[in-house]
């Protein structure tokens, strides 16, 4: 399916203080079928969310009057997906986002086409959300010759049922239930293990190897569709398939 027929109606609010990354996110977008607004501040953005309901917005932290993650919740909480688009690098801003609710974490500098790619990405996933196909609603996903039946608790290599331990399947099937977002750390061990294992990251690291091993040892070094983000968390990129 083409970016341009993904993004058939969808509405996307550009906000950035800095008029020629605005101008180029606007075209970009633009040529890709995106109905694309712009606010340079955040009291700008909240005004535009009001204004034109966009989908998604595309969210620089560094504001001229607000910081970003400040109104990061607002426009989460108004249905949007927000995917941070900022020069600050460091992971603690990533994992503040994140866990806020931005569904991606992009630094500047950027190539226009990731751009598109986590857009569509956050897109979908905000669809499935929408049609009730998160992880309790038994989304059917599939990436190369695995697939993931969550209503039925069940993993497939090739059609053949394959047995997961319990907590590998709870780590497969939260990820899934975000496909295309980055997962942190602390919410997957929150979630999975329980309060007080926030910090246990050796945990996730055995159950991703379980999973790669039983999932994905045919597929090319770097090819895994299970995706460590050093630092911050893990995402299932449905893409790779």
């Amino acid at each position: 399916m083409s970016g341009v027929v993904e993004a058939k109606n969808a509405r996307v609010l550009v906000v950035d203080d800095d008029p020629a990354i605005r101008a180029l996110l606007h075209h970009t977008l633009g040529q890709a079928g995106y109905v694309v607004s712009e606010a340079a501040s955040a009291a700008q953005a909240l005004d535009q969310r009001a204004a034109q309901a966009p989908d998604l917005a595309l969210l620089d932290l560094g504001l001229p009057d607000r910081d970003g993650l400040e109104i990061l919740p607002q426009l989460v909480a108004a249905g949007l997906a927000v995917v941070v688009l900022s020069a600050r690098d460091a992971t603690a801003e990533k994992v503040a986002a994140l866990d806020l609710g931005a569904s991606d974490y992009v630094t500047k500098p950027f190539d226009p086409d990731e751009i598109l790619a986590r857009v569509r990405t956050a897109l979908r996933h905000r669809a499935r959300l929408a049609g009730g196909a998160g992880a309790a609603g038994g989304a059917l996903l599939r990436f190369a010759d695995v697939e993931i039946d969550l209503a039925a608790r069940q993993v497939r290599k090739a059609g053949v049922e394959v047995h997961l331990a319990p907590k590998e399947y709870a780590f497969l099937a939260e990820l899934a239930g975000h496909a295309g977002r980055v997962v942190t750390h602390a919410q997957l061990l929150r979630t999975i293990w329980g309060p007080g294992h926030e910090t246990d990251v050796e945990y996730l690291r055995v159950a991703a190897r379980g999973i790669r091993r039983k999932l994905e040892s045919d597929r090319p070094p770097g090819q895994s569709a299970l995706r460590n983000e050093p630092g911050i968390g893990y995402r299932l990129d449905l893409a790779r398939g």
